[in-house]
């Protein structure tokens, strides 16, 4: 096991997976070049990369390739990046700034920034298809639909409809779980899960045990995310603070209060950890990456 330190074993992860980032997505000198420019603007050079370290970690433990992972980190990361592009738009949050930018409709236009989040959606299955994850096939395919349903009515995109239905509604504590079991916390299970499937050394104890991690670590991740957005400004986060709040939706904070969500995200994190308990040094960087998860300030 690497002696790194998290941060100089996260960064570096960052710094790789940035040029694997700008080796898949395609050159902004080929046509369509306004698309693939905004494609590359939107995808590049920000973000915490949350996902795609998960994916490394859990392939890790796995002792999967790195050259695989890769990919399949690479593939969540553009679904992620997709969404975020649609979600920024006027018809959805009508936000003007993400990751530190001005977001992508506002610097090109809204009939490309739709493009680009079909255009990422697509490359990342893409991505999926046409390189070797893993030397069983029917592995493969069972990671292609694991995002996929990550991804669509039953997952993200899900949680995103049920998030606009729910503008000026109070929810209860488990509509409000549901709707972000879906919205958030489905991606981040298919990073850990694809991770680990780069590898066949896992058994199904062992996957269910990620699995649980991964639900309890992706539930946390949004309750942090509420109140950061409560407490934090819009320097600090990189987007605009207080958005949810203003725009009356429903969050962990208006829900339990500041406090309330807080406990709730500790419990959260030492469900997470307890689900790696029967793992050793192995699980070594998802225990550090639940840790910064929950405690993170941006």
């Amino acid at each position: 096991m690497s002696a790194l330190t998290f941060q100089a074993w996260s960064g570096a992860h960052q710094n790789r997976f940035e040029d694997v980032l700008r080796n898949v997505l395609p050159s902004a000198d080929v046509a369509p070049e306004r698309l693939h420019a905004a494609m590359r603007y939107s995808v590049l050079d920000g973000g915490k990369r949350v996902r795609p370290l998960l994916a490394f970690a859990a392939g890790e433990l796995a002792g999967a390739d790195v050259s695989r992972v890769n990919f399949a980190a690479a593939a969540v990361e553009l679904i992620h990046a997709y969404s975020l592009v649609h979600d920024d738009m006027p018809c959805m949050d009508d936000d003007v700034l993400r990751r530190g930018k001005p977001t992508c409709h506002v610097q090109f236009d809204e009939a490309t920034a739709l493009l680009v989040g079909d255009a990422l959606q697509s490359l990342a299955f893409q991505l999926l298809a046409e390189h070797s994850l893993t030397d069983d096939p029917a592995r493969q395919l069972q990671m292609l639909k694991l995002l996929a349903a990550a991804s669509g009515s039953r997952g993200m995109a899900g949680g995103q409809a049920i998030d606009l239905e729910s503008v000026g509604k109070q929810l209860t504590l488990p509509e409000l779980e549901f709707m972000h079991i879906h919205k958030t916390g489905a991606l981040i299970r298919a990073a850990v899960l694809l991770g680990a499937y780069c590898s066949a050394a896992l058994d199904d104890v062992k996957l269910n045990r990620l699995n649980r991690f991964s639900k309890c670590v992706g539930l946390a991740f949004q309750v942090v995310d509420d109140v950061l957005d409560s407490e934090a400004d819009t320097a600090t986060l990189g987007k605009t603070a207080g958005k949810d709040a203003d725009n009356d939706k429903p969050t962990y904070v208006t829900l339990l209060g500041v406090q309330a969500a807080k406990k709730m995200a500790a419990e959260l994190h030492v469900e997470a950890l307890d689900a790696l308990a029967g793992f050793g040094e192995e699980a070594r960087r998802l225990r550090e990456l639940a840790n910064f998860i929950v405690l993170r300030k941006y």
